[in-house]
């Protein structure tokens, strides 16, 4: 993959995280997507676009540790979500 496709797939990605349809999602997801994806390593990004493709209400438990993580996004991503703040 190109320096230019992995640039518009982070691009992407911010935009997926900040509209999700679900307002703590979005302040969470979107808030960690623009403070983090220029940093993200290209396998952070590939983790955070398969989080993505979850349900939003199980992401947020996931988050807040209400539903137990599925092996496959139990990732030191989450992990870093689980600690993020959007409103610091």
């Amino acid at each position: 993959m190109t320096e230019t496709d992995m640039q518009t797939r982070r691009k992407r990605l911010v935009y997926r995280a900040n509209y999700r349809g679900f307002k703590e999602a979005d302040m969470i997801l979107g808030g960690f997507a623009k403070a983090y994806m220029e940093t993200m390593t290209d396998a952070e990004v590939i983790m955070f676009e398969d989080l993505l493709g979850a349900k939003d209400h199980d992401i947020y438990a996931w988050i807040m540790e209400t539903l137990p993580v599925p092996a496959n996004y139990d990732t030191p991503l989450l992990e870093r979500l689980r600690t993020f703040n959007p409103i610091a």
